[in-house]
């Protein structure tokens, strides 16, 4: 090992300082955790940027699609602006104004007397609010349920 070391450098090598021939680990080292943090930090963003899609999967599909639409925006200008407006559009519940709506609707058409029009889903079907349920038909047995107090016993 001595005679592979120039006459004029140091006697004691730092550790990183490979011979001649060998492979140079730091080098190996730096190049395996450089890969593995930009893999890491890209899928961090990507998930922190799905983040406003994923909270608003739950609600309605109108909302989520405009959060979806906001999102990839984002992505693809990355102006955060529109990743901000979909992060709170996410958060926040939207009111439902068109319930009260239809449902005065419907009560106007009663009280004047006209058959009121069936209602349409978003594909032009006709939308049924409460499926009609066949009754069951009276056992030959029948069961006497006996009343309970508030406190459970009876």
């Amino acid at each position: 090992m001595a005679d592979l070391i120039h006459p004029k450098a140091i006697e004691h090598l730092p550790m990183f300082v490979t011979p001649p021939g060998q492979s140079d680990l730091l080098f190996n080292f730096v190049v395996v955790f450089l890969l593995l943090a930009i893999f890491g930090i890209g899928t961090l963003y990507l998930r922190l940027h799905a983040l406003p899609e994923q909270m608003a999967h739950g609600g309605s599909k109108a909302k989520f699609e405009v959060v979806a639409v906001l999102a990839l925006i984002a992505l693809f200008t990355h102006n955060h602006l529109f990743w901000i407006a979909g992060l709170i559009l996410a958060l926040v519940d939207l009111p439902d104004i068109w319930s009260p709506l239809r449902s005065i609707a419907r009560s106007l058409e009663k009280m004047s007397g006209r058959e009121p029009e069936p209602e349409l889903d978003a594909h032009g079907h006709v939308r049924v609010d409460h499926p009609v349920v066949p009754e069951p038909a009276a056992s030959a047995v029948e069961t006497r349920v006996e009343p309970t107090s508030n406190d459970g016993r009876a």
